[in-house]
């Protein structure tokens, strides 16, 4: 099956079979079989995650099986995305997750060892944002990767897939993610445009999380055309394109980010 950029999957019937493969680490989605397993276990029934079938390891590589969702990759309607992810950060919280950045200063870090991985940094470097927005005081449960190609439209609903790196963190992280300027253009083909994200942000429930996307923004953007720029130079298809996409979005509102 065609999709995602890590892993390799098979579809039998109506078995999906997904098989890790072993990469270099990647700095900021994690590509973890047990969080997987864990995630559509701990989610089952809700709808959110496709029902977990089996798991295993074959020659050294970890693999998973889920039921398959006849359905088609999320193009279009994102009012019913933030409608999900505001169901899915109302979840109970369960074990075995790491912590995800929280606040400004976590977001500083994690971009600058993204940074450490690339070899021209020159025109990144200067466009830290200015300022400091505290840590949440308690972490929700994030996707981590809610990007078009892990939504599946089905039945009137969707359903998120590639379960391999959730984190008990920042609401706002998956908001980010999702608006994303540069996932959008991987994974759709297009960003999306004002006003989708403004349906976007109108839909999603809690509007404390809102308010903390719109002051986290500078660092989501920076820290995203960071890693654009350490896949580009991995070869990765469309990733500087993807990077001049993010730091014209942090030039939008950062006027000073020059």
């Amino acid at each position: 099956m065609s999709g995602g950029r890590s892993n390799c999957v098979w579809r039998a019937s109506e078995i999906v079979v997904k098989l890790y493969l072993k990469h270099g680490e990647n700095p900021l989605f994690a590509n973890d079989p047990k969080r997987e397993r864990a995630s559509l276990s701990a989610l089952a029934g809700t709808g959110m995650v496709p029902r977990l079938l089996d798991a295993g390891v074959f020659k050294g590589h970890h693999w998973l099986a889920y039921s398959h969702i006849e359905g088609s990759i999320w193009q279009t309607g994102t009012p019913h995305v933030a409608q999900l992810l505001g169901r899915l950060h109302d979840q109970p919280r369960f074990a075995d997750l790491p912590d995800g950045c929280n606040g400004s200063t976590d977001l500083t870090a994690q971009t600058r060892e993204i940074m450490a991985r690339c070899n021209t940094t020159a025109h990144l470097q200067h466009l830290a944002p200015v300022g400091q927005v505290a840590p949440l005081e308690k972490r929700t449960l994030i996707h981590g990767d809610p990007v078009p190609g892990n939504l599946l439209e089905h039945d009137g609903t969707l359903t998120l897939i590639d379960w391999q790196c959730p984190q008990l963190g920042d609401p706002a992280e998956d908001l980010a993610l999702f608006l994303s300027p540069a996932m959008q253009l991987l994974y759709r083909g297009r960003p999306l445009t004002q006003a989708e994200e403004n349906d976007f942000v109108a839909a999603y429930p809690d509007r404390r999380v809102v308010e903390r996307l719109k002051s986290l923004r500078p660092w989501f953007h920076w820290r995203m055309a960071a890693y654009c720029q350490w896949k580009a130079e991995l070869g990765g298809n469309r990733d500087q394109e993807a990077m001049l996409l993010e730091l014209d979005a942090l030039q939008s509102i950062s006027p000073n980010a020059t």
